[in-house]
């Protein structure tokens, strides 16, 4: 099939004078689903529109299948492509929408409804061929989308947001969907998402992006237990990852009236630009509660309480000296600030409590203030 490669690729737009996409080296493997993700206007669907030849690629030069595709025209790469909005034809029956890019090449009309039954089999949709879209759900449109992208049997799949016009529990459902069908066809992919949930549930590797420089690629498992710096570790999860920035005292981080232990060989690694603090993150699930005395523990005012009946969650305030943190110094969270913990729902406090929050040591992660990079 074909491996994708960015070499050194950077767009700058006319008119800007920073590039969308900087100096980018990416390594699509053969037969890979790659998802890149990241925030809105971060260069992820640049990086895809450049792939496509949608897009002029201002330095560098990009491969597909060893061949350099930089200045070809996008109908010669053979890549295909799914767009957020179906992009159907809506005077065109299920059938000629997928066949449609086959005729124009001029594919026998025999092989064409071949390849258009077949796609339709895997994608479940042989008994809507001859419906016009719409009289089709979003999924099913979606999956048309898809159909018209399988029939040409590309090197490269290209996915554009295709999933964000859906509802919640289509949009599950249809992410396995598109996962199982990319591991059925082996065709080498690359998603664009800014759902970091779909990112962690269907990509093979995961490459993460911020105002036009990639940030960090690994596996799903990689990035959520390793993240390589402060903005890695704030966007991967849901909940997010708790980061706050606090004083180092005496080999300890001052979390509000309370300290915890920190590891040796991290404390070497700040620097006089740290400014003698610490980013101190965990994970929701990666915390609990503990004793009124116990050591290594911080107090935490609870603000807000969920029951999810599976888990609990409490959201609160970091207490100092006896009063909330005016300045709460949280870096990054979905949380309006607050700190997250995830806890038995059967032992749920109330709100108004203050309880004491002890963070398993093995599974902190320790940043520099100075640079947002992983100390630890």
């Amino acid at each position: 099939m074909a491996e994708v490669i960015f070499d050194h690729v950077t767009r700058i737009y006319p008119g800007n004078d920073k590039p969308s996409v900087d100096d980018l080296n990416l390594d699509i493997k053969d037969g890979e689903f790659l998802v890149l993700v990241g925030p809105s206007g971060c260069g992820k669907s640049t990086t895809l529109r450049m792939l496509a030849g949608l897009e002029e690629v201002n330095k560098g030069r990009i491969l597909i299948g060893g061949k350099d595709v930089t200045t070809m025209q996008p109908k010669d790469r053979d890549i295909a492509m799914v767009f957020q909005n179906y992009a159907l034809y809506p005077h065109m029956t299920v059938a000629e929408n997928m066949g449609f890019a086959l005729k124009i090449a001029g594919t026998p009309k025999d092989e064409i409804r071949k390849r258009v039954e077949k796609a339709a089999e895997i994608l479940d949709l042989t008994e809507f061929l001859d419906r016009k879209p719409k009289a089709l759900s979003g999924g099913q449109r979606q999956r048309v989308a898809m159909g018209r992208a399988i029939v040409r049997e590309p090197k490269v799949f290209l996915m554009d947001e295709p999933l964000s016009n859906l509802d919640a529990k289509l949009r599950v459902q249809t992410r396995t969907q598109i996962a199982a069908l990319q591991r059925q066809l082996g065709v080498t992919t690359l998603y664009v998402t800014h759902d970091q949930t779909e990112a962690l549930t269907m990509g093979d590797r995961i490459a993460v992006i911020k105002l036009g420089i990639l940030q960090q690629v690994g596996a799903p498992t990689e990035l959520y237990d390793r993240p390589a710096n402060v903005f890695v570790a704030g966007f991967i999860g849901s909940p997010s990852m708790n980061l706050n920035t606090h004083p180092v005292v005496d080999g300890k981080a001052k979390i509000g009236a309370d300290t915890m232990d920190l590891p040796k060989e991290a404390l070497a690694k700040l620097t006089p630009e740290d400014n003698n603090e610490i980013v101190v993150g965990f994970r929701p699930e990666d915390a609990s509660l503990a004793a009124p005395d116990e050591a290594n523990a911080f107090s935490l005012k609870v603000v807000n309480v969920e029951d999810l009946g599976s888990d609990g969650y409490i959201y609160g305030n970091i207490i100092t000296d006896d009063s909330i943190a005016a300045e709460q110094t949280s870096m990054m969270s979905d949380q309006n600030k607050l700190t997250t913990i995830r806890v038995n729902p059967r032992v749920l406090p109330k709100v108004g409590d203050t309880v004491k929050i002890k963070v398993n040591p093995a599974k902190m992660h320790l940043f520099a203030p100075s640079t947002e990079l992983r100390i630890n």
